[in-house]
């Protein structure tokens, strides 16, 4: 999923289910990349300050076992085990993310791909260059690309990948899962309403004081015809996938970051996908799916995790706008 950034329009105040002197609090640090936010009501500083360094360091830590950047985490680590037959135990969080992106992929047709590593390997550096990828290149990757070729074992909780020179990239799914689980921290050193966001993921727990849910403005380009207006969450999760900011335009035409793992080019689809799901893991992955699917394609995928989505493409100069029936009851359009 992309990095877009999202207003977030909060405010609160005392009611009496809450002690009158909670407060709000605000830290950010970089994370995965990209700056992570906490927004947060605790009692006094002395609560919410150890909080946000537990989950701040939670984050930490699975970066450091998911970044496919380090060549140190355990992500790389697996994928340089490619192609020797080995079954490699994996940690809890490793295996939860494999074990996710598998059941998405075959839920996808392989539109959603934790194997696409070679692929987005080879795009980075067309996008640094400013041109495409030689087909003989594009060819060579996509014949390390394919998620049947990443076996699992419940049983050992083990994985192992069975085609040389694999690389793993949960790029459309990690930072999700480190949304929700910086969530779960806060939620265990008792803070009970709360927004954690990296880039154009987010989570909240419950409501800020004296307010329905949290107040979020959903992002829009300058081309649209009209905002696209406010949603707002309670116990829920929101992520947003597209080439709103990351493209490169090669030969006239526009490619996005975000890479199809059946073509290994950069899509080229101008949408902007907003997706509510019950937790940010979900929400993050089925942003990156509907992206590459489409909104037809991606209706059962969306259908299976009870998952809602909002499409807006550009076809020809024009706004076009696509919605799950269930998409219309998180809106917010009045003012706060």
């Amino acid at each position: 999923a992309g990095g877009l950034l999202l207003a977030l329009l909060l405010a609160g105040c005392a009611t009496a289910s809450r002690p009158a002197a909670e407060q709000r609090f605000e830290f950010t640090r970089p994370q995965m990349g990209v700056p992570f936010r906490l927004v947060l009501y605790a009692r006094d500083e002395a609560t919410a300050s150890p909080a946000a360094e537990a989950a701040f360091a939670r984050v930490a830590d699975l970066n450091a076992t998911l970044s496919d950047y380090d060549p140190d985490s355990e992500l790389s680590r697996l994928g340089r085990t490619s192609g020797t037959g080995a079954w490699v135990p994996v940690s809890d969080d490793l295996w939860r993310m494999l074990a996710a992106g598998q059941r998405l992929s075959r839920e996808t047709d392989g539109a959603f791909d934790v194997t696409v590593g070679p692929l987005v390997n080879l795009w980075r550096k067309a996008r640094r260059e400013r041109r495409l990828p030689a087909e003989r290149l594009l060819a060579e990757a996509r014949s390390r690309v394919g998620w049947p070729q990443l076996e699992l074992d419940p049983r050992r909780r083990a994985a192992r990948l069975l085609v040389p020179d694999m690389r793993l990239d949960l790029g459309g799914i990690a930072k999700g899962y480190a949304v929700d689980e910086a969530l779960k921290v806060l939620r265990a050193h008792g803070i009970r309403a709360a927004l954690v966001s990296g880039g154009g993921d987010l989570a909240v727990s419950d409501a800020p004081p004296g307010r329905p849910g949290w107040r979020i403005e959903l992002p829009g380009p300058e081309e649209a015809a009209a905002a696209p207006g406010f949603v707002r969450l309670r116990r829920a999760a929101l992520a947003t996938s597209g080439d709103l900011f990351q493209f490169v335009e090669v030969g006239g035409v526009r490619y996005s970051h975000i890479v199809d793992p059946r073509t290994g080019l950069g899509l080229t689809n101008r949408s902007l996908v907003t997706v509510i799901a019950r937790d940010c893991q979900t929400a993050d992955s089925l942003a990156t799916a509907l992206g590459v699917l489409g909104a037809e394609l991606g209706r059962a995928p969306l259908r299976a995790a009870r998952a809602e989505a909002q499409v807006v493409g550009w076809r020809g100069g024009q706004t076009e706008t696509w919605a799950t029936p269930g998409f219309d009851r998180w809106r917010e359009e009045t003012a706060d």
